[in-house]
């Protein structure tokens, strides 16, 4: 009974594109707030690690806090803006050019570490704007 009713729960969700729409939103707020905090908290450890300067760390994340509460704040409406949607799916998917740039033309001399953690961020914030720009078609 607990499976029919999960998988009802779970089909509902895709049926509804608003609702899948706001939850694409959210994770991907909940995601990129967590990776903002990581980048202010632990700038110098990650320096290290990720090849990445800590002022240059910080202010990433700095940026990505204000981003993601822009994004949860869109996600909020039970029928999200699709101007404020659009938006993010495109900013989305700069990110992700933006990324996949970085590694590729070596700007922030990033280690091997940072540079495959820069790949995989580029495609979670792509799947995020995959997920974003499919449900905001379907919410029409």
């Amino acid at each position: 009974m607990t499976t029919t009713s999960t998988s009802h729960n779970f089909a509902g969700l895709f049926a509804d594109a608003s609702r899948l729409l706001r939850l694409a939103l959210r994770a991907d707020a909940i995601v990129t707030g967590a990776n903002g905090l990581l980048y202010l908290a632990f700038a110098a450890p990650l320096q290290d690690l990720l090849g990445l300067d800590a002022t240059t760390g910080r202010a990433l994340g700095a940026f990505l806090l204000v981003y993601a509460a822009a994004v949860w704040a869109i996600s909020m409406p039970a029928r999200p803006r699709r101007v404020a949607v659009v938006t993010v799916v495109e900013a989305n998917v700069l990110w992700t050019i933006l990324s996949v740039l970085t590694v590729i033309v070596g700007w922030f001399s990033l280690s091997t570490v940072g540079a495959v953690w820069a790949v995989l961020q580029a495609i979670v914030v792509a799947g995020f704007a995959a997920l974003q720009y499919t449900s905001l078609r379907r919410a029409r």
